[in-house]
């Protein structure tokens, strides 16, 4: 795929300003896209949008295919009557820095089931919004009938794994299902809503970016999380063992980020044994995410070459081994299928020559980290110094895994200090910009700032610490924080830079 010149800012939506505790879809987010028109960006990254399970991940997801509800903006649901002012609790007071995720799950929960209510009622007695519902359900079958009742049962037995349901929950018994169906019909419908209303919203705002010029980059995971409505509406397509329970899991040897590596505890794939469902499923996963984003960057990507697994019940990712994969046959179909695509891989840890080989058969561009470039104890870092990039990558200062620019100036060596302030001509008190510059200017086809870095902040802001269990993923910016002076700046750099 050719890409044109272009920069971006990485935000999550969780992480815009608003009254009712997280980021949402509403007028803080077109307000949001007006900052990356002024400041002449084309892009808009963002992070996973599912619905998020364990540790609040937007990596770690109910779902590969349905939103987070939690999205909703409740302000719009007020002009659309599905919701009164009295429905909402005015008295909670949330930070407004930071997601309070444990109280924001309970705050927007109650609210949406009032707007449920509301939706019923008005449906009754609005067949073109009754249609619209019903359209939706019906273009979504594949996934939303598996989730909305995975869903249910989860909320009916207090959230917890499908792995400790009952034997005839786990193994998706007919019978079962059937009486589960009807019981929890109202609740399966009450999630069906929420997808309706999450879609809803988010393709307007995606049309509002597209509609002045700005492309939403998505985030395809490779793997999906235990804990899902994928992994249990398809335990075919992993390894695990005849009581449904993982053989092995998901994570990588000890790197850059961890010295006992990071030990995700995804499933992973069944390469071997269920191949050609593999592939019909990726299909359908790559369909849907470039429905809600322009462009799509694809996570852990050296997973498609080979992947580090681990015996399931390890307690750190050290005595995982190397398996191959089969990404050759699964891109052959995809690009047989859906043609040549918008993909973005995310190419960082141990790249081995089979990796190389399978970006460059696809020209899929890989990731540069601009901080990276700077890290005298690590060999790899020759390969992230801009003079030596070739066009077709994606330069970031940082990404969601990182320190903030600034976070890491603090932290780093001297020795690293004084190359990074020699090599970017970093002036004083302004290191975030000097990167921000260094990546615009580079010839990489796309960059890519955080917002965190545009902001000047340090690691309070930091998004995702790998490997750190609570209080990741909860950073949010104030209304007012992004400056005139801010946006002037980044619209100059990205007219001189010619992006």
């Amino acid at each position: 795929m050719n890409f044109e010149r272009a920069s971006g800012i990485l935000l999550h939506p969780t992480s815009l300003p608003g009254r009712y505790g997280i980021g949402t879809l509403g007028k803080e987010a077109y307000d949001f896209v007006d900052f990356l028109i002024k400041s002449g960006q084309k892009l808009w990254q963002i992070c996973p949008l599912g619905p998020t399970g364990y540790g609040d991940s937007p990596y770690q997801c109910f779902s590969a295919f349905a939103g987070n509800h939690l999205l909703i903006d409740f302000d719009v649901l007020l002009e659309e009557k599905l919701l009164k002012k009295e429905d909402i609790d005015q008295n909670i007071v949330f930070s407004p820095i930071l997601v309070e995720y444990g109280k924001v799950i309970d705050f927007k929960n109650a609210i949406l089931k009032k707007s449920y209510k509301r939706f019923i009622e008005l449906k009754s007695r609005d067949k073109v919004l009754s249609r619209k519902y019903e359209n939706f359900c019906e273009a979504n079958i594949f996934w939303l009938e598996d989730y909305s009742l995975f869903m249910a049962i989860k909320e009916s037995l207090g959230m917890i794994p499908w792995s400790d349901w009952d034997k005839p929950l786990k193994f998706r018994d007919k019978p079962t299902l059937d009486k589960y169906k009807t019981k929890l019909k109202d609740l399966i419908d009450y999630h069906k809503y929420l997808q309706y209303i999450f879609y809803k919203q988010w393709f307007e705002l995606k049309s509002y970016a597209n509609q002045n010029n700005i492309k939403i980059i998505g985030d395809i995971p490779i793997y999906i999380a235990g804990d899902s409505s994928d992994c249990w509406a398809n335990v075919e397509l992993f390894q695990f063992d005849e009581n449904r329970n993982p053989k092995k899991v998901a994570g990588v040897p000890p790197d850059y980020f961890s010295a006992t590596g990071q030990l995700w505890g995804n499933p992973v794939y069944d390469w071997d044994n269920a191949l050609d469902k593999i592939c019909d499923w990726w299909i359908k996963r790559i369909q849907s995410a470039l429905k809600s984003a322009d462009i799509v960057r694809i996570d852990h990507f050296r997973g498609f070459a080979g992947y580090w697994a681990v015996p399931y019940g390890e307690k750190t990712a050290i005595n995982g081994e190397w398996y191959r994969a089969n990404g050759d046959y699964l891109f052959d179909k995809i690009k047989r299928d859906l043609g040549k695509l918008p993909i973005i891989a995310e190419d960082l840890g141990v790249i081995t020559p089979d990796v190389e080989r399978l970006l460059k058969k696809y020209g899929l561009p890989g990731m540069k980290i601009l901080q990276f470039a700077f890290d005298s104890e690590e060999a790899s870092a020759k390969n992230f110094i801009p003079h030596v990039y070739v066009k077709d990558c994606v330069c970031y200062t940082g990404t969601h895994d990182n320190s903030t620019v600034v976070g890491w100036y603090n932290d780093a060596k001297e020795v690293d200090k004084k190359y990074a302030e020699e090599y970017l001509d970093v002036q004083k008190g302004e290191v975030n910009w000097a990167f921000i510059k260094g990546a615009i200017s580079s010839v990489a086809v796309i960059s890519i700032v955080p917002l965190q870095d545009v902001l000047g902040l340090g690691d309070e802001a930091r998004m995702n610490y790998p490997g750190k269990f609570g209080g990741n993923w909860a950073w949010r910016y104030t209304k007012g924080k992004i400056t005139d002076k801010m946006i002037e700046r980044l619209r100059k750099l990205t007219k001189l830079y010619g992006r």
